[in-house]
């Protein structure tokens, strides 16, 4: 959990002060909210009766709320659970809360949702803790892979939603993906490649192709053709034949497992057979 505090406003001298009685948080809050409220009321009816402008109703509104500033309803603190990779600036600067501006009159809604426009931002909640507290809670997203998309690369997480301006050096350990409409099917592949743990430590990169099917870039150098049905079938037949044959470990450039009943494999231009020269007739 991190308190923070609105870096253009300075940060109060700690003062010892007498724990409030638990029924003065509700005194407040409770005497505030009907206060507000009447001025409120009363400022639509006047409005109303005497066909006054919206700015004098709207000027009316925040003398209401002023007034339970002065009564200590103000923000004072943000404290916030759940950040990680959320900047602090990013997180003040959606939630709109400046120390010293009514508690009341921060709209809780509209700050979540800020909140959660947030590239890292997964979900949000933001809650007023009287007299002068605001608690924020974020759930950010997970990373789950890295795609690489019109020569840039970006972090997908594990909805498949790409994290705009994340740093991608950071998280270089995550698989590639490739290809338009990739990060959709990211979870989905990772999950396929997560039941053959001996072959997907090979795996470089997936490449959506189509957007129907895989194929695979391997360490070795070795390109894998998927089918568009029952990838993860084909996917446990080449891991029992590299484990039977050390397919991996031989001198090939292409794996082709799109048909279920056969294998087709290309040697490498060094590793093919050359053909011999004719020889004379005698």
């Amino acid at each position: 959990m991190r308190q923070i505090t609105a870096p253009s406003l300075p940060a109060a001298r700690p003062r010892w002060r007498r724990p409030a009685p638990r029924w003065l948080g509700a005194a407040i809050r409770y005497g505030s909210a009907a206060l507000l409220a009447t001025l409120v009321s009363g400022a639509g009816v006047w409005a109303w009766r005497s066909g006054a402008a919206e700015k004098t109703w709207l000027a009316l509104l925040e003398a209401g709320l002023q007034t339970t500033s002065g009564l200590g309803l103000r923000v004072g603190d943000v404290m916030v659970e759940g950040r990680h990779e959320t900047t602090a600036p990013e997180l003040l600067a959606a939630l709109g809360a400046k120390r010293g501006a009514p508690l009341l009159g921060l709209d809780l809604t509209a700050a979540r949702q800020r909140l959660e426009a947030l590239p890292w931002v997964r979900s949000a909640s933001v809650e007023r803790r009287w007299p002068e507290l605001i608690f924020v809670t974020i759930e950010e997203r997970t990373p789950l892979a890295l795609w690489q998309s019109g020569g840039k690369i970006k972090l997908v997480d594990r909805e498949g939603k790409v994290i705009e301006g994340a740093d991608v050096a950071h998280f270089a350990q995550l698989p590639m993906v490739v290809g338009d409409g990739a990060p959709k099917q990211a979870p989905a592949f990772l999950d396929m490649l997560a039941k053959v743990p001996e072959l997907a430590r090979h795996v470089e990169s997936g490449i959506w192709v189509g957007n129907r099917r895989w194929n695979l870039h391997l360490n070795e150098g070795i390109d894998v053709r998927l089918p568009e049905a029952n990838p993860d079938e084909a996917l446990q037949r080449l891991a029992q034949l590299d484990a039977k044959q050390q397919l991996l470990e031989r001198d090939i450039v292409l794996i082709d497992l799109r048909l279920p009943d056969r294998l087709i494999v290309r040697l490498s231009p060094d590793a093919a057979p050359r053909p011999s020269k004719p020889g004379k007739n005698t």
